[in-house]
């Protein structure tokens, strides 16, 4: 039974207000770490850049929910909703706003000028930094124009009044643009955005009720954080957040694209499929692609083979040949260039050239040598390796599904051979062979592996994972190691992704109890401290930025899985 969407509250400084497929944002925060006292028009074009400035005219306290901002006065209110995703529509009754540029001072070629378009009776605000104009068209009452515009100064902006009512559209636009049609009123538009957001939540958590009571927000992370294909971005794409880390990163975007499955399959293939459309000559995907850059500085861990098996159980029908055809030619391009490129001579096993390669970052792993050759790196190959096998099958080419199971069976060989000691996995340098280990959770990743790892193998990892586990789920380094710290990155807080690979893996070699425990305290963490990058693996505490999908969608998926296992024993029962 689907519950009744609730609207979910939200505060600004924690969750940008924004729009499915907008890239603007409304948030006081303007950058890294970065609050401003008053609320800014943000735009992710180009980066991330706040463009206008919104000051009410008295004391007001800001309310956030799906397709309503509101600023409440003692006298009256100031709303604020989406007309689309290029457009905002503002009313005032009984409060006044300013809106001004942003930027505190210009230059030549930074900031945002103000002129009139007196064609249109309306203001332009220009921004250097977005390349992009913002019209300002009264619709009711009337705007005073107030300041002055002059190079190092910034000052220039609207008035609206506090006195009498007053409504204005302002629009993000290229060059041209016709004069803003009236057509749909504000109640109307707060509406339509209410109920696109519902549906969104409809299809991603039909399951929801009180016992995932963090569900519909989570859901709204994951819609507003949803952009229309724009620059780099050559499909609709869920950045991993609105505030700063405006981006998808190559590994990221496989959680984004599992919660998304059952509801939204054609965005979540999307999702899938948007790093393979910037694989280079080699088959190496980028580290990142946003709106204006597409970075192969790094690479990220090659975790698709695993998405990829969860993705076709989720979406709940069977791929398209030509489905079939396309992930296969760019699985295989993106595994031979692990295979071709990142082994020694001689070896057998992969190597990351950087701990960024692996999407952890500073994890003690890598400590005094970053060129190495680790279990998890080996583990995603295996089944990456075995997924293409099993699609050259569905694919009617016997040959390639040999010659594939063959290097799976042989990077899983030299896995165990080579780098388990008895009761964990090492890590060798590449330059000189050397092994050593470390108390990183990235060494336990091979649990990933599940049954097709040897019974007392799996067993031995799961005692050590257990070892990570705090009170509010799997520290990335334990609490009692001298390396931990408590916004350390990869070495302390707890990580979405790490927790739904480990709690996927635990399950599938066979420890459930464990599994099940992982599961449920993640779900407590951010049903208490929302969906931050990461969290203090001590206090639970949210760090970094606090909107993030990954762990929105970490959510959704841990929560789904749960309720699905709930309602299988119901039934069982009855």
């Amino acid at each position: 039974m689907t519950v009744a969407p609730s609207r979910p509250a939200f505060s600004v400084r924690e969750i940008p207000f924004s729009h499915r497929d907008s890239w603007l944002s409304v948030s006081p925060v303007l950058a890294e770490n970065t609050y401003a006292e008053d609320l800014h028009l943000v735009s992710h074009r180009n980066g991330m850049h706040p463009v206008l400035r919104f000051v009410p005219s008295a004391e007001a306290t800001i309310t956030a929910r799906p397709a309503l901002l509101c600023w409440h006065g003692a006298d009256g209110r100031v709303d604020l909703t989406y007309a689309g995703p290029e457009a905002l529509r503002l009313r005032g009754r009984g409060l006044g706003l300013r809106i001004t540029a942003a930027a505190a001072t210009l230059t030549p070629f930074s900031g945002t000028y103000l002129y009139d378009d007196p064609v249109n009776g309306s203001a332009v605000f220009t921004s250097y930094e977005t390349g992009r104009r913002y019209r300002v068209t009264v619709l009711a009452g009337t705007a005073e124009t107030v300041g002055a515009q002059a190079l190092g100064a910034a000052a220039r902006g609207l008035v609206l009044p506090a006195d009498r009512p007053w409504e204005i559209a302002i629009e993000e636009y290229a060059t041209g643009r016709r004069p803003y049609a009236t057509g749909v009123d504000f109640d109307q538009l707060v509406e339509a955005g209410a109920a696109d957001f519902a549906a969104f939540v409809d299809a991603v958590a039909p399951w929801r009720g009180p016992d995932t009571p963090a569900a519909e927000l989570a859901s709204y992370v994951m819609w507003s954080a949803t952009v229309a294909p724009a620059g780099f971005v050559t499909r609709p794409a869920t950045l991993m957040s609105k505030h700063w880390m405006n981006k998808v990163w190559s590994w990221d975007h496989c959680f984004n694209a599992l919660a998304l499955a059952a509801g939204h399959g054609d965005l979540a293939w999307h999702q899938f499929h948007l790093p393979f459309d910037h694989q280079d000559a080699v088959g190496a995907l980028p580290d990142s692609v946003t709106h204006s850059e597409v970075l192969y500085n790094f690479v990220k861990p090659p975790v698709h083979g695993w998405a990829l098996r969860q993705l076709r159980r989720r979406l709940g029908r069977p791929l398209r040949r030509d489905e079939l055809t396309e992930v296969y030619d760019r699985l295989s391009r993106w595994t031979t260039f692990w295979l071709d490129h990142r082994r020694a001579p001689g070896r057998h096993l992969p190597y990351y050239e950087h701990g960024n390669d692996s999407g952890w970052d500073n994890a003690t792993t890598f400590d005094g040598d970053r060129v190495v050759e680790t279990a998890d790196l080996a583990a995603f190959l295996v089944i990456q390796l075995g997924q293409l096998a099993e699609l050259a099958g569905e694919l009617d080419r016997p040959d390639a599904a040999t010659r594939w199971t063959g290097i799976a069976a042989e990077v899983r060989g030299a896995l165990l051979r080579e780098l388990w000691t008895g009761d964990r996995f090492a890590i060798r340098s590449t330059r000189t062979g050397r092994t050593r280990s470390s108390t990183s959770l990235l060494d336990l990743m091979p649990i990933v592996l599940g049954d097709d790892l040897p019974a007392e193998l799996g067993s031995a990892l799961a005692r050590r994972i257990e070892g990570h586990l705090t009170e509010h789920g799997l520290a990335t380094e334990p609490l009692d190691s001298p390396h931990h710290a408590a916004d350390g990155y990869w070495r302390g807080p707890i990580w979405a992704p790490t927790t739904v690979l480990i709690e996927d893996g635990l399950r599938r070699a066979g420890h459930t109890g464990l599994a099940d425990e992982v599961s449920r305290r993640f779900r407590v963490l951010c049903e208490g401290s929302g969906f931050a990058e990461n969290f203090d693996a001590k206090t639970g505490a949210g760090l970094r930025d606090r909107a993030y999908t990954w762990t929105a969608s970490s959510y959704l998926l841990l929560a789904a899985d749960d309720h699905q296992r709930r309602a299988g024993r119901a039934t069982a029962r009855s």
